[in-house]
């Protein structure tokens, strides 16, 4: 998304509910934790969520990352009106990683994976960072059975919406996963499909936590 535009509109739609509903379920499902090091969040798009993942987890920098650079721009005045402090910011794609191996003890990922033509290699990608005993958190949309079933979720989910933000709404969900796809990918990787389920009437989450290294 970094066409300017769409990146506005995208940034003037209401995400305060869905994102609020996002880092609360992922703080009860990983608990207080301990992190010794950064959470990265994938597909950080306006910086909202990484300015919920700083207050929620205050002792952590936050690393937010997306390909979009317009998108960026806006995360970043997001977080410098908020003042918001220890938050890292990099443009690059979730599928071709800058950082090392076992780097985070947490890496989450918002409404990304719907975005990505080959959604597995960023799967590989966040496994590969994630730290042995950290866990991963990715949310997205699942795509809808049939065309009626779209339309409905459209009318009820982005009534109010603009023209234009219905549109990148019903294109996400014709874009989406399956459930039973989104499975098959954290299979590849190594995690197991029951970490899979349809949490919404249109979102899926994968929660795991990576395996610690066997020991010798």
């Amino acid at each position: 998304m970094d066409d300017p535009s769409e990146a506005a509109a995208y940034h003037a739609m209401n995400h305060d509910r869905v994102n609020a509903i996002f880092v609360n379920d992922l703080r009860q499902a990983v608990g207080p934790g301990d992190w010794s090091g950064p959470i990265l969040d994938l597909g950080a798009g306006n910086g909202l969520i990484p300015i919920l993942l700083r207050e929620t987890f205050s002792n952590n920098t936050v690393v937010a990352l997306d390909a979009a650079r317009s998108m960026l721009a806006i995360a970043r005045n997001v977080a410098g009106a908020a003042q918001v402090r220890r938050l890292g910011w990099v443009q690059a794609r979730a599928q071709r990683l800058p950082h090392s191996a076992n780097a985070f003890p947490l890496v989450v990922s918002n409404s990304l994976i719907h975005h990505l033509p080959e959604p597995v290699l960023a799967f590989r990608e966040a496994w590969r960072v994630l730290a042995p005993g950290g866990w991963a958190f990715f949310r997205d949309l699942f795509r809808p059975d049939n065309p009626a079933e779209l339309g409905r979720l459209v009318d009820k989910h982005a009534r109010d919406e603009s023209p234009t933000a219905r549109r990148l709404f019903a294109e996400s969900l014709n874009a989406a996963l399956t459930v039973e796809e989104v499975r098959q990918l954290v299979g590849v990787v190594g995690a197991t499909g029951e970490t899979v389920c349809a949490s919404s009437d249109r979102h899926w989450t994968w929660c795991c936590r990576k395996p610690f290294a066997a020991m010798p």
